[in-house]
């Protein structure tokens, strides 16, 4: 198995940070073949260019970095989004991460109909860390919005499949005993979910 965990936010020693780096070592434990990559210390740039514009569609021939990033997931089993909520949504490093990586012919085909789900060999994982606290979320419908953009929009569009999700409310008024139960949550969440989906290749190729 191979996962990777990517993670969007500019300080190493904040806590979403922190949090990416507890998946990916128990993730490593586990003897899982996983690799991290921090898209602000990588310097990823989010802009959509022309450049991007022209190689979108299938057929075209992405930027360098792109192909670099599609290169990084191809034969991945397992994807781990790690980031803070941002005005209800992704950054906008990780955004622009997927904006440009997530084209048309690698996750996607137009050319047919139904448009083709490419990425049905993905799991992907979502580990959150929110300042709103979990009420906030149900009752304006933040919880629902984040899913229909992410699960809904993004993995369903693509074929891949829904892993773990987790979310740490209240991020920046909680007790640090209380954020590390939540962290422990979310990387036992996850690395549950990676075994699972394991055993059930292995079945499917018995």
């Amino acid at each position: 198995m191979t996962a990777l965990v990517v993670v969007a936010h500019p300080d190493p020693t904040s806590f979403t940070q922190r949090l990416a780096r507890s998946v990916a070592d128990r993730l490593t434990e586990d003897a899982v073949s996983t690799a991290v990559a921090d898209l602000h210390a990588e310097g990823f740039d989010p802009r959509f260019s022309l450049e991007d514009r022209a190689g979108y569609p299938a057929g075209g021939t992405p930027p360098a970095d792109v192909l670099a990033e599609q290169r990084r997931l191809d034969g991945v089993d397992d994807l781990v989004l790690v980031f803070p909520v941002y005005w209800w949504s992704m950054p906008a490093l990780l955004k622009g991460w997927v904006d440009r990586v997530f084209t048309d012919g690698w996750a996607f085909d137009t050319g047919v109909t139904p448009t083709g789900r490419r990425l049905d060999h993905l799991t992907v994982h979502l580990a959150m860390v929110a300042g709103e606290d979990a009420e906030g979320f149900a009752k304006r419908g933040y919880d629902t919005a984040l899913s229909t953009q992410i699960i809904t929009g993004i993995l369903g569009y693509t074929g891949a499949r829904t892993g773990h999700t987790g979310i740490v409310h209240d991020a920046e008024t909680r007790s640090r005993d209380s954020l590390a139960r939540e962290a422990r949550a979310i990387v036992d969440g996850v690395a549950a979910r990676v075994r699972s989906s394991a055993a059930e290749a292995s079945g499917a190729r018995a």
